[in-house]
């Protein structure tokens, strides 16, 4: 039987050779429906945003010039390459990712850079979030889009943050949380899983969690957006992309090739049955390591 990991990195992994970019209309529609200007999106390389976000957590982080930046799930680099402009030559921006795809992705977007222009200080690093590949105390702001909830074990991501921070570092968080348990056929199903939905815990618990593993200032704040617009830009889940037009695969990190039904259409049927706004919300997510 597939585990959930085995799951999400072969979804993810899809979603990482499809082709999906900023230059498709659903695509871009995702991105700016949390958050992201239009200015911000065509200055980074297109195919960076894949649809994928749930917020925009460079917007609250309030990086600064100098600064070490770590993103968690860094996917293409959307938020990597948006951290880098405003941490400067003199600051550093780094992806973890679990799929080596998506760090592939990510590296070629770095070569291809803003305007034909490399971005000198990004670097990305093959790894899963519960065991990062960083030093203790070596980064400024941790953040992260949409993936946490993906985690089997989050107290050990939680634990893991706090580890390479830096005292008084800070993370600022876009993710999915729970509003009220989900009903059995939502909670206990892989593909809502890989879809961002089962996998996500209780606003309560996401700042019970973060306390315990020793963050301070912690704020869990529903930022009231629509999640439905995933389904009214044509994706496939709550942070998974159908198949753009002439990709043979059956439809991004929730479909493979060749699969009857696809996965993404199975999944697409359980959200026709439940409004998953009723259940879930795109949090915005800030704490300190004292």
């Amino acid at each position: 039987m597939q585990s959930i990991e085995q799951a999400v990195q072969s979804r993810y992994g899809a979603v990482a050779t499809s082709g999906f970019s900023s230059d498709q209309t659903g695509i871009k529609a995702v991105a700016e429906a949390f958050g992201y200007s239009p200015e911000e999106l065509t200055s980074i390389p297109a195919e960076a945003n894949m649809g994928l976000s749930c917020g925009n957590p460079t917007a609250f982080a309030s990086l600064r010039e100098g600064e070490t930046v770590v993103d968690l799930g860094c996917g293409g680099g959307l938020d990597i390459f948006l951290a880098a402009a405003k941490v400067g030559p003199q600051g550093k921006a780094i992806g973890i990712d679990m799929t080596p795809e998506m760090i592939d992705l990510a590296r070629r977007n770095a070569a291809k850079g803003a305007d034909g222009k490399p971005y000198e200080n990004v670097e990305f690093h093959l790894g899963t979030i519960d065991r990062l590949p960083l030093p203790d105390a070596s980064v400024d702001c941790i953040i992260s889009n949409c993936v946490i909830n993906l985690a089997t074990d989050k107290p050990a991501v939680f634990r893991e943050m706090a580890r390479v921070l830096k005292p008084g570092g800070r993370l600022a968080v876009s993710d999915i949380a729970l509003k009220q348990p989900l009903p059995a056929e939502l909670g206990q199903n892989l593909l809502a899983y890989v879809g961002c939905v089962a996998g996500a815990i209780l606003i309560d618990d996401y700042r019970t969690q973060l306390q315990a593993a020793g963050f301070a200032h912690v704020q869990v704040i529903d930022s009231r957006k629509d999640l439905n617009v995933y389904a009214q830009a044509e994706t496939a889940s709550c942070c998974a992309p159908a198949p753009a037009a002439g990709v043979v695969s059956g439809g991004g990190c929730c479909a493979p090739a060749q699969v009857e039904p696809t996965i993404d259409q199975v999944l697409q049927g359980l959200l026709r049955r439940y409004n998953v706004n009723d259940f879930a919300a795109s949090v915005r997510v800030f704490a300190v390591k004292p």
